[in-house]
């Protein structure tokens, strides 16, 4: 039926006030949402940020460790986040982001109003509207999203007011390098440079336009299109694909490029940011120690307070070179892998593995001091718990993650029980190295165990076992010095004893080789770089206790505990490995002590320098005695223990026995080379000193416990444990030649007064070789140090 004028008439009139309710409800609505951007404005809803704090936003800035090459070796943080400027953005990475993320960021004022159209129109389907801008916003100053609508909109106009003043604040520039410095990449990757050196272990400069990509794609969501994550790595790669798209829409890239990338594979080189794991760990946590002194006694103007080594951004250089720590680490993995596979097939045969001389009553005293030592123990001890059951908890097998050489990450799960653990925990050989730049005291690198994740004892300067015939060299130099002796005076080599009540002797005191071979007549050069026992005693006869804990003092080492008693000779003080290299580098630098270095400078988030290193050196010994000691060391490594670094040895021979235990041999080192072997009572420790001209090496192996070790002095001594580190780690460096590690001789002080060439020296003698010498006698056979 046909509507009627007048129906007609009213439906008109009632579109009309549909019309008209319409634009009253918009313009409510505008009005409404207009009253809210005034009270988000006049911080109703809350206070908003002003100029200040957005110039400030309150962020945490790691503490950068910095090597002496420029290298990255770790940070302290609470959140891992490492600053950078725009200029050291690749342009590739820019690019990428503003083509994805944000079209037309460069022309818009913060608020893309296209984008904000489309996404309404669209409810979000063809491309969100959240701007660069925004984004930033958000990281800074916006809490988490409300599920209230009304609070949702209130969120979003004052994410919209401090995107505008951010806009007004900041340049375009400024803006994305503080969006790239902030967002959280995860494993503790916050922001782009923190990224890229745990992603793929480059400074963002570095980035290729594929691994740019990558941390694109991350921006949507960092977790769903991780690159590291298993699950989520095809996702990761088709998104990464998604920007090179973005790319060539926006004509950043060409669509052939875009073609010949997109089926290449993402290839990380992932470093974890823990503090136990990447490079130098040890050296890592000794420099925490000192920077947390250091920052309680000087204040930051900007707070009023200390200063705060995980919040403040400072920037600590250090000594280590960071290729020197790669080379240093992977010499000491190298070996030790290969040592305790030896040691551990040797224990097989040991019913009291890993233990060699102890009684099972010994064994068990043994273990049992390790429990109540464990933190276990004290951890169970602390909540109450009474001790039965504690020692009855030990006895419960449980499931637990432990250190294993053979694993594919040196870890493996298992199920034990905590006893059966610290029993396993013990057959463990550990290690500790150190090089120093002997004209500078810089210490270069730094190795403090085989694992800092597992072994936190670090066998670099805490560690302190005895230090065997690497003990020596003081007092030969002691002799050189007091005595004016020449590495060319001969001794007869025979039993000497030193009597009771003489230099504090208790009883006689007749120490032997452990070859038991007698009867030459040798050099003290010889005497040295055989390691005779029976010739260090003569010399501590008549030199004298005391001036050898003095000459000890002099270079360094801590003489507190050191008892002046003949068998001092034989290296029967307890000292660290850092005291020893610093000791060995005043012969290598003309008798100058320089104090081991660590820190250069440190700078705070600005690049104001607060502290700077002063050198500590001193005078402590005459150029003269310490170029003939060197000189008496250099025949270490060519006619003694050390001979194996030239390549005329007995292992050259045995070709099973250095396949099995000896790390890059043959060494065929051609150069001079100063050093001493190391070995101590029951093979319990294993030293190795070396030296060139501008690098002092020293390397320490043994297990924690001294009761455990090798059961023959083949496997246990210096030249076996400790050596083949030193030859490995050198022969890795002289590889480089970019590391300028010396090949010159040592330099020679003018007009020499002491005579080093044996053929004058003998004519000066008038051809008595033993021309003032003790001679010897014949007397107990105790055995001692080698």
């Amino acid at each position: 039926m046909a509507a009627t004028k007048a129906q007609i008439a009213q439906e008109k009139e009632g579109n009309k006030k549909n019309i008209s309710l319409f634009w009253k409800m918009y313009a409510v609505g505008i009005g409404f949402v207009i009253l809210l951007f005034l009270l988000a404005a006049w911080e109703v809803f809350g206070d908003l940020p002003d100029h200040t704090v957005l110039e400030n936003p309150q962020t945490e800035l790691a503490t950068e460790i910095l090597t002496a090459d420029g290298k990255t070796l770790g940070s302290f943080y609470n959140e891992n986040r490492k600053p950078i400027k725009f200029d050291d953005l690749p342009k590739n990475l820019v690019d990428a982001l503003v083509s994805t993320e944000d079209e037309r960021f460069w022309d818009h004022s913060g608020i893309d109003g296209f984008g904000t159209a489309r996404a309404a129109a669209f409810l979000g389907t063809k491309g969100g509207a959240s701007t660069i801008t925004q984004q930033l916003a958000k990281l800074y100053f916006t809490e988490q999203a409300s599920s209230n609508k009304l609070e949702r909109l209130i969120q979003k106009i004052r994410e919209w007011i401090i995107t505008s003043r951010l806009e007004k604040q900041y340049t375009k520039e400024e803006i994305i390098t503080q969006y790239l410095n902030e967002f959280d990449f995860l494993y503790q990757a916050i922001g782009i440079r923190s990224a890229s050196n745990i992603y793929f272990d480059k400074e963002p400069s570095q980035l290729n336009v594929s691994e740019s990509a990558v941390f694109v794609a991350m921006l949507k969501n960092p977790r769903q299109y991780n690159p590291h994550r298993e699950i989520s790595k095809e996702k990761s790669f088709n998104r990464r694909n998604q920007v090179f798209v973005q790319m060539v829409r926006n004509n950043k890239m060409t669509a052939a490029v875009k073609d010949s990338l997109r089926e290449i594979p993402i290839k990380l080189n992932y470093n974890s940011a823990s503090h136990n794991e990447g490079m130098g760990t040890y050296f890592r946590e000794n420099l925490r120690s000192w920077l947390t002194v250091w920052t309680k006694d000087h204040i930051n103007p900007e707070t009023g307070e200390p200063f705060n080594l995980y919040n403040d951004g400072l920037k600590v250089n250090v000594t280590i070179d960071y290729r020197m720590q790669k080379m240093a680490e992977e010499a000491v993995y190298a070996h030790m892998e290969r040592l305790q596979a030896e040691f551990d097939h040797q224990q097989k045969r040991n019913k009291t593995a890993p233990y060699t001389d102890l009684t099972v009553t010994q064994i068990e005293s043994n273990l049992n001091s390790a429990m109540k030592r464990s933190v276990r123990w004290k951890e169970m001890k602390k909540k109450g718990i009474a001790e039965a059951a504690i020692i009855k908890s030990f006895s419960e097998k449980t499931d637990m993650t432990i250190f294993d050489w053979k694993s594919k990450f040196r870890e493996r799960d298992t199920i034990m029980t905590p006893m059966d653990s610290i029993r396993y925990y013990k057959q463990f050989l550990h290690t500790g190295l150190m090089s120093l730049e002997p004209q500078t005291g810089h210490v270069k690198a730094w190795v403090g165990g085989i694992n800092h994740k597992y072994f936190k004892y670090d066998h670099v300067e805490l560690g302190k076992r005895q230090a065997g015939s690497t003990f020596k060299p003081f007092l030969y130099s002691a002799a050189i010095d007091l005595l004016k002796y020449s590495p060319c005076k001969k001794y007869p080599d025979g039993e000497y004893t030193i009597p009771a009540g003489k230099h504090g002797n208790m009883n006689d005191w007749t120490p032997v080789d452990s070859n038991g071979d007698y009867g030459n007549v040798m050099t003290l050069q010889e005497a040295l770089a055989k390691s005779k026992n029976t010739i260090s005693a003569r010399l501590m006869d008549e030199v004298g206790p005391q001036p050898v804990v003095d000459r000890a003092g002099q270079l360094g080492i801590n003489t507190d505990n050191m008892v002046a008693v003949p068998s001092l000779a034989l290296g029967t003080a307890d000292v660290s490995l850092y005291e020893m290299v610093a000791a060995y580098g005043v012969f290598a630098n003309g008798g100058i002590y320089n104090k081991p270095v660590l820190v250069t400078s440190i700078e705070d988030k600005n690049g104001t320098v607060l502290y700077q290193y002063v050198p500590e050196s001193k005078d402590v010994l005459n150029p003269e005695t310490a170029y003939v000691t060197v000189n008496l060391m250099e025949g270490v490594t060519k006619i003694g223990s050390g001979a194996k670094l030239r390549g005329n040895s007995s292992w050259a021979a045995n070709t099973d026995f250095y396949k099995e235990v000896i790390t890059d041999y043959p060494y065929d080192f051609k150069n001079d080379i100063a050093g001493k072997t190391g070995t101590t009572q029951n093979n319990s420790d294993g030293w190795f000193m070396g030296m060139v001209p501008n690098l002092v090496t020293g390397v320490w192996v043994g297990a924690d416990d001294r009761s455990v070790h090798f059961g023959s002095t083949k496997y246990g001594q210096g030249a076996t444990m400790a050596l083949p580190i030193w030859g490995s780690y050198m022969k890795r460096m002289y590889a480089d030649e970019t590391l300028e590690i010396s090949k010159e001789p040592f330099k020679k002080p003018e007009n020499l007064s002491i005579e080093i060439d044996c053929d004058e020296y003998e004519k000066s003698q008038g051809n008595d070789p033993l021309k003032g010498t003790n001679q010897p006698n014949s007397s107990s056979n105790e055995l001692d140090m080698l």
